[in-house]
């Protein structure tokens, strides 16, 4: 790569201060592969009662695998097209239910004790340069080498995940790298449009004006929540969302802020329309009796990572969706707020290890707690009944370096009220985590 020597005038430095600025030469392919497995032990706790959908009081294993292989190659001149195959297997802790926040942001709804290999992506990017100063992006997974104007515009379209476009974050968005519980790897309560593996079709345009970026997209959603087969009427059934990001420096670091606001529109049930129902009838209300039209589901978001120093950085999140209606591809979570830090472990001497702490509060509408107290199933979660309290969640990990492409870490998460429920719980649960890239 070519360099480009600055000097920049230090006022009351003793020593001339130099910086280099790179320009990247143009990456034309790359191809890169990740594998991670990840193993549970969930230990007894605590239940006064369970239901269809609790999460087990006994104790529990479960484990998790993915191996994915990121391919990208450039048609044209400002053109990414990217391909990622992709191998699955694992089983859940009590069949994925049980819980608002899971514990396991590999496992998929639709895993199972087979490997599966399927197409996870495959999309187009598209970049058009509007002046300005250049700024380089490095190669990574489905990110090639190459030099573009801070002032562009970028369109992806084609089949990939919401959260590779939205609500990204430095310190918590990865459950390969970073923590592993769901509602700490994106907005809990942001439930974005996705098949049961997290994937979905659609189209997203970017503007990035210096400092800030405006990011909106559409995706199709499942034709039954939280279903494998998605429904391609996309101007029918959808999940919109937009975002705008500014990133700022505050004592010299580093950092950035995302507000986000999405709607849904989908075949979904109203919680109201169970519990009516149910009150005419005599009955237990039931979201799969009132599936019968479509309804609208909003909500916003909050995201702010901060880098406190070149080894530290804090996060925080906080999102409110409206809770009128099931939970229709993530998971059963309303409202939500989390926070947390990573540390690098430069200080001790092991630069390439990382450990993070994390805390996540998350609670649900009135409407959707009525539900489940009245003896309603959700997708999820579902007691038989419910002394309600918000759902905490508290995080730790330690992420070892073994090599130049591979780490191990151990995690530790502690749950308590799991599916709100305070007559149970709390529940420990510890993980090792295997992780490779290169």
């Amino acid at each position: 790569m070519a360099l480009i020597q600055c000097l920049p005038a230090l006022v009351g430095s003793l020593l001339p201060a130099f910086c280099f600025a790179e320009v990247a030469e143009t990456e034309d392919w790359n191809a890169k592969f990740q594998a991670t497995y990840v193993w549970q032990d969930k230990r007894p706790f605590p239940a006064a009662y369970s239901g269809t959908n609790s999460l087990s009081a006994g104790k529990e294993h479960s484990y998790s695998f993915t191996a994915t292989a990121a391919l990208g190659f450039r048609p044209w001149a400002g053109g990414e097209l990217y391909f990622n195959p992709e191998a699955a297997q694992g089983v859940p802790l009590s069949n994925l239910t049980g819980l608002g926040g899971f514990t396991n942001g590999e496992i998929a709804r639709s895993s199972g004790p087979t490997l599966t290999v399927y197409r996870a992506r495959l999309f187009l990017r598209q970049t058009w340069g509007m002046s300005g100063e250049q700024e380089i992006v490095e190669s990574a997974a489905n990110q090639l080498v190459g030099t573009v104007d801070k002032r562009r515009w970028v369109l992806t379209a084609g089949n990939l995940s919401v959260l590779d476009v939205f609500d990204g974050n430095a310190y918590s968005h990865d459950p390969r790298t970073q923590f592993l519980n769901w509602s700490l790897m994106t907005h809990g309560a942001y439930d974005y449009a996705a098949d049961a593996r997290g994937y979905s079709w659609g189209i997203a345009l970017e503007w990035y004006h210096d400092d800030w970026t405006v990011r909106a997209g559409r995706f199709i959603q499942p034709k039954e929540p939280n279903q494998q087969a998605l429904d391609p009427h996309i101007f029918q059934h959808y999940g919109d969302q937009l975002e705008v990001e500014h990133a700022h420096t505050i004592g010299g670091q580093p950092g950035k802020l995302r507000v986000l606001a999405f709607r849904n529109r989908a075949k979904m049930s109203s919680f109201q329309d169970a519990l009516n129902l149910a009150a005419r009838t005599g009955g237990t209300p039931d979201i799969n009796d009132v599936r019968t039209g479509e309804q609208v589901k909003h909500g916003f978001g909050l995201n702010l990572e901060q880098a406190m120093s070149n080894n530290v950085g804090l996060f925080a999140r906080a999102s409110w969706a409206d809770g009128r209606t099931e939970t229709y591809a993530f998971t059963e979570i309303d409202r939500s707020m989390s926070g947390g830090a990573v540390v690098r472990g430069t200080s001790w001497g092991r630069e390439q290890d990382s450990m993070g702490v994390a805390l996540a509060r998350n609670g649900l509408s009135k409407v959707h707690r009525n539900y489940l107290a009245a003896g309603g199933m959700g997708f999820f979660i579902g007691d038989g009944r419910l002394n309600y309290r918000p759902e905490t969640v508290f995080e730790a990990f330690y992420n070892l370096n073994l090599t130049k492409a591979a780490w191990v870490s151990l995690d530790w998460q502690r749950i308590r009220n799991p599916a709100y429920n305070a007559d149970r719980g709390p529940v420990n649960v510890a993980s090792v985590r295997l992780h490779t890239e290169f």
